[in-house]
């Protein structure tokens, strides 16, 4: 394969992290609407992440956080979002940078994104990824039926994988 010298990897990293982006914007001006939550999942030690030190100790590697009923102070920037959540009983005032993320999911809708970790090699060549637009529970069964032949177009507004329209 050819040097890709335009990196159109980071690009589709960062496009992606917009999408994020803009939907915590659109809860930070209206509020959640419907059945819309958002499960953000962040690496801890990475660099801007701001959380309180029990946090930290307590997911020394990565955390979900759930936006959905109790969430305040909730300010989104360019490179960077602020909430406040309750952890045992107490706020917590946490920073995180859009780099910091590696998963996105509004299961409300079951959207979701997965994100390479920056420097991370094995997942460079496949870079973001779509979550399945499948419940749990459909998941199992599709993987119980190796022989069922996969969905000849996914339907309309589903999340599919780049990785299904690779020729193999």
């Amino acid at each position: 394969m050819a040097k890709d010298f335009i990196g159109y990897q980071a690009l589709t990293d960062a496009a992606l992290r917009g999408v994020v982006r803009d939907a915590l914007r659109r809860i930070e001006k209206s509020g959640l609407i419907g059945a819309h939550h958002f499960y953000l999942t962040f690496r801890t030690h990475a660099e801007g992440v701001d959380i309180p030190e029990f946090l930290k100790e307590q997911y020394p590697e990565e955390m979900t956080i759930i936006i959905q009923h109790q969430y305040w102070a909730l300010k989104v920037k360019d490179d960077y979002f602020e909430v406040t959540l309750t952890f045992k009983k107490l706020p917590a005032p946490l920073h995180i940078p859009f780099n910091a993320l590696t998963a996105f999911f509004d299961p409300g809708v079951q959207f979701g994104l997965q994100f390479r970790a920056e420097g991370d090699v094995a997942k460079a060549a496949t870079g973001p990824v779509m979550v399945p637009n499948n419940p749990p529970e459909k998941a199992e069964e599709d993987a119980a039926e190796p022989d069922a032949k996969p969905a000849e177009k996914p339907a309309p507004g589903e999340v599919v994988s780049l990785d299904s329209f690779r020729k193999k």
